[in-house]
């Protein structure tokens, strides 16, 4: 899976602490494979944030994406953020 990243999401990866950036880097590389879907917990959402998906990176970390190609797939990565970010 092809995976792109929002400005948005550049600018909060950033102001993570360090240890977590590299949390989130490897994690993002499981993502890549979607045998790995299943382990990071990917799920839809809905209300407000209908149509787009989270996995997690941790026990409090979320990343939510969009799928923005079926064919070949390719996501792009909105957020990353504690539950807050479903706001």
């Amino acid at each position: 899976m092809e995976v792109s990243y929002t400005p948005a999401f550049v600018r909060m990866l950033a102001k993570l602490p360090k240890e977590l950036q590299e949390e989130a880097l490897e994690k993002i590389e499981l993502f890549r494979d979607e045998k790995n879907h299943e382990m990071l917990k990917v799920h839809k959402l809905s209300g407000a944030l209908k149509g787009r998906y989270s996995f997690s990176v941790n026990y409090k970390t979320r990343i939510v994406f969009n799928v923005v190609n079926v064919s070949p797939k390719e996501a792009r990565l909105d957020a990353i953020g504690d539950h807050n970010v479903y706001r």
